[in-house]
């Protein structure tokens, strides 16, 4: 009698830890966390779109998003652009050809990843293709030469710019020259024989830096001829600091305009006399800038630039609960995080699904899909001269468990019909099953029975009957479960079984 209440009280015992496992199985079978992250020590992976911003080290030396440099680019009147940004130097437009360099790869830019360090001697020439600004002879209209100047010493004599031909004018050669050098420790450009009818100064027009250049210290040059009113204008970091107006009365109206012939083709050179830095030489074939924005030569745009993933797949009626992001915001910069899902990403645009802001750390409500994507924006601070960082990103999911398949599965051949038989799973999350068909092992297409297309939906019944089947045709079966949360959410496929129907 003992032994049989000993008995008894053992199985209430595992019945009891059997009802608690149930219960804690269901509180628990929705809850399977997914954490998807976005560079950190294994870095970051191809993303869709990177608009003004570029991989720079980080947080523990880890890839990091950055905002990129306001490099220059090519436009329509882009003449020459040398970025620098790699081991060879050369002109990116391919209108000119670098037919000898002296300058080596500084990583210590400006701009870019690159600059082009000078020691003294040698420096950079180019010869230009037929079209481009310094190869044709006549007359120029505008232009617009520009660069970043880095010098150690700024010694006079020191020579950064240099382009020496000559043309014919009354049967005689007049040699022409552009000559930025290095005087008194200021930079000094002279047009000698540049312009057409200019006799002043032995026909040089000269513009003078106001204030000594300061060695180590990075500075940008930019000057530029406007042929609509005969202006000559030196600027040094957006502002001006030296202008002439080469007309007949040295004003901008009531004079003629004094216009630029070039001569013949002849080499452009840089930094031939020159020790220091270089970095983003632009020669334009205008004398103005797209927008005021550009004359301020911040080292960030304002705009600040932007970044987005790929879609990211993770599983039907997954939900995203919150975004963990390693980012750096110095004062004033910023990171705006952005998130959007769906269950299909193919007919996506730019704004469709709308972009959700997220806070880093905060919890998310309603955000689910199939398909996740992650976007962020930088922004540098007033000055445009610090920007932030975005190291890693964490994207915390819960994601709904697919459900187990049945363990057993029986099918029996009737006339033109096939009846199938399956266990229950053992998972108490299914919401029903899909019956799976079709004429070949594995490949379950079938179209034929009068219930329909595979897979049928069998709803939470362990018995279906297929009926309109072919006599003496063979079929194969399996049968999977699918989630009570999302019928779309479908577990493995169980295992196959196989019938006959024949007429008996």
């Amino acid at each position: 009698m003992k032994f049989l209440n000993g008995r008894t009280y053992i199985n209430k015992i595992l019945c009891f830890l059997t009802f608690c496992l149930l219960v804690f199985s269901a509180d628990f079978a929705f809850a399977d966390e997914t954490t998807y992250t976005l560079g950190g020590k294994d870095g970051w992976p191809t993303l869709q779109t990177m608009d003004g911003v570029t991989y720079a080290p980080g947080k523990y030396g880890w890839q990091s998003i950055v905002l990129d440099t306001n490099s220059r680019s090519i436009d329509d009147s882009t003449d020459m652009l040398v970025s620098f940004d790699g081991t060879n130097f050369i002109d990116e437009t391919g209108n000119y050809t670098t037919v000898r360099n002296s300058l080596l790869p500084s990583s210590d830019s400006i701009m870019g990843s690159g600059a082009g360090l000078g020691l003294g001697s040698g420096g950079i020439s180019f010869s230009g293709s037929e079209g481009a600004l310094f190869s044709t002879s006549g007359v120029t209209g505008s232009f617009l030469i520009e660069f970043w100047l880095c010098p150690a010493i700024a010694e006079s004599g020191e020579v950064v710019f240099s382009w020496r031909s000559s043309r014919t004018l009354a049967n005689y050669p007049l040699y022409q020259t552009v000559r930025a050098s290095f005087f008194n420790n200021k930079l000094r450009w002279d047009f000698t024989n540049i312009f057409s009818g200019y006799s002043k100064n032995d026909g040089t027009v000269t513009l003078n830096e106001f204030q000594p250049a300061v060695p180590g210290e990075w500075s940008h040059h930019s000057i530029s001829y406007d042929e609509e009113t005969g202006l000559l204008e030196y600027r040094i970091n957006g502002k001006t600091e030296d202008l002439v107006y080469v007309t007949t009365n040295g004003k901008e109206h009531g004079g003629s305009i004094f216009p630029p012939v070039l001569g013949v083709a002849a080499d452009v050179e840089f930094c031939t006399k020159f020790t220091g830095r270089i970095d983003d030489i632009r020669i334009q074939k205008t004398s103005h800038y797209d927008n005021a924005e550009d004359l301020r030569y911040d080292t960030y745009k304002k705009d600040g630039g932007r970044f987005v993933t790929d879609p990211i797949m993770v599983s039907s009626g997954a939900t995203l609960d919150r975004v963990d992001a390693l980012i750096s915001e110095p004062s004033q910069t910023a990171v705006v995080m952005y998130v959007r899902a769906s269950d299909n990403f193919f007919n996506w645009t730019e704004d469709e699904p709308a972009w959700i802001p997220v806070q880093n750390h905060e919890e998310l409500k309603n955000v689910k899909g199939l398909y996740f994507q992650f976007a962020a924006e930088l922004y540098p601070d007033g000055g445009g001269e610090t920007s932030p960082q975005v190291t890693q990103v964490d994207l915390h999911f819960t994601e709904v468990p697919v459900p187990l398949p049945p363990f057993a599965i029986q099918a029996v051949a009737g006339d033109g019909s096939v009846t199938l038989t399956w266990s229950r799973s053992v998972d108490s999350t299914v919401g029903g099953y899909y019956v799976f068909y079709g004429e070949r092992p594995g490949e379950y297409l079938g179209r034929e029975a009068v219930q329909g297309y595979s897979p049928i939906d069998a709803g939470k019944t362990v018995s279906i009957t297929l009926t309109g089947l072919k006599n003496g045709k063979i079929y194969y079966f399996a049968v999977a479960s699918y989630s009570p949360e999302n019928t779309s959410i479908m577990g493995s496929l169980s295992k196959e079984v196989y019938a006959r129907p024949v007429k008996r």
